[in-house]
């Protein structure tokens, strides 16, 4: 689980599910971009710091791979789009559904090489207990951080706490799963420590889905009471 904790956020699913429930989108979005940014530095120090020593790490070559397999295609994109973004306008590929497709193949390829590994050493009974212990834990923090954010003195509106019920429990498996595998690349065990992870990502968008209508109430009912609570009381007339 410690591998989960070091992960940077995702890039879409606590976006989409923000969205979904009419929460602050700009924060959800601005939290996805800056924390995978930021991964890309913290999460490699993050996991020599928990999972093993850094002291015949090529921390070069890390981050130099890690710099080639995320930045260099987001920059690369961006830069593209400036040149296409008439035609993307005209023609509106789906890159929602490409996105959501290539998604998947990363998800079923990983499952397939972590389970296929004959030295994972994980039975089914173990299996079930990571998945209750993971479904526990998302939950408990998406608990613990809605409490946090809605208390008496906060400032976070209702489409803030949102946001934050969601952005800071999401952990992302397509930046996470390439950097594992660049970081412990000879490393004999990573298929188990990439199994939380694997879990870890789907229960957070079950969850995640499964939440959006109630989560939805709780936010409309909380604007409706605060602009009630603002609006001046009228007079009494003697």
């Amino acid at each position: 689980l410690q591998t989960v904790g070091c992960m940077p956020p995702p890039v879409s699913s606590a976006v989409i599910l923000t969205k979904a429930v009419g929460g602050n989108e700009a924060a959800a979005i601005f939290n996805s971009a800056f924390g995978s940014f930021l991964g890309i530095v913290i999460t490699p120090l993050l996991l020599f710091l928990f999972l093993g020593s850094s002291s015949s790490v090529p921390f070069t070559s890390i981050f130099s791979q890690l710099f080639m397999t995320v930045v260099v295609p987001l920059i690369i994109g961006q830069i593209v789009r400036r040149y296409i973004k008439d035609w993307l306008e005209r023609k509106k590929p789906p890159f929602g559904a490409i996105s959501s497709c290539v998604l998947l193949m990363i998800i079923y390829t990983t499952f397939c090489d972590t389970f296929a590994n004959p030295n994972i050493d994980l039975d089914k009974f173990s299996l079930i207990i990571i998945v209750f212990i993971i479904f526990s834990v998302q939950m408990s923090f998406m608990f613990l951080t809605f409490l946090f954010s809605t208390r008496n003195n906060s400032t976070f509106t209702p489409a803030d706490t949102v946001a934050i019920v969601f952005c800071s429990t999401h952990k992302s498996l397509t930046l996470g799963i390439p950097m594992l595998k660049i970081v412990f690349a000879s490393y004999e065990h990573l298929s188990l420590i990439s199994v939380p992870l694997l879990i870890y990502h789907p229960a957070q968008i079950l969850l995640g889905s499964l939440l959006v209508p109630t989560i939805k109430s709780w936010m409309v009912s909380r604007q409706k009471a605060l602009k009630l609570t603002r609006q001046p009381k009228a007079p009494v007339k003697v």
